[in-house]
């Protein structure tokens, strides 16, 4: 028998810091076409799972695969994008050259006509791209990180706090770009 390839799974996932436990026993399976909203208090342990997930918490215990490989294997992060809850990209570098940038660790070039697609899609002003990132602020960066994320057109995005600065319009742009790209066939995973 088969066993269906999904594109996130974790088994009895477990993670804690000294006496603290961060993370008990978390077990959850992300399908293809999916949007995952993963909605806690502070402290809750959203983070601590994501990076758990990404490999950049080290010492849990469980299972995770991510599309059917283990998530310790690099070659498993190929098809997701990612971007954290602390968002801060260089301010020494333009928004396009960040997009570039972006892009390039993915192996991909960057057409302009899909970042200003995106960036309108997200309410942020296209002219914006072509001046440095210390001139905008958290919620206009933040909106940059996303474009990023969006860009890159993996199968599963995860993203941690993506609403983090944005005002009532941006989530709600947010929330429909979300929608488009999990209607494109994608799967999202994000954090609250």
């Amino acid at each position: 028998m088969n066993e269906k390839i999904l594109p996130l799974r974790t088994d009895q996932l477990s993670k804690r810091y000294e006496k603290f436990v961060a993370l008990q026993d978390a077990s959850l399976e992300l399908n293809t076409g999916e949007i995952f909203g993963l909605i806690g208090l502070n402290g809750a342990g959203k983070t601590t799972l994501i990076k758990s997930i990404l490999q950049l918490a080290i010492g849990q215990k469980g299972k995770i695969e991510i599309f059917g490989q283990p998530a310790c294997e690099v070659v498993s992060r190929r098809n997701l994008a990612y971007l954290p809850e602390k968002f801060q990209p260089s301010k020494y570098l333009t928004g396009l050259e960040y997009l570039e940038l972006s892009l390039s660790y993915y192996g991909a070039k960057l057409s302009r006509d899909a970042a200003g697609e995106t960036a309108r899609a997200l309410d942020f002003p296209v002219e914006k791209l072509g001046q440095k990132i210390s001139s905008y602020s958290k919620g206009t960066a933040q909106k940059v990180g996303l474009i990023a994320a969006f860009l890159v057109e993996r199968p599963l995005l995860i993203l941690d706090e993506p609403m983090s600065g944005l005002d009532p319009l941006a989530r709600i742009r947010l929330k429909q770009r979300m929608k488009a790209y999990r209607d494109a066939g994608n799967t999202l995973f994000f954090s609250s």
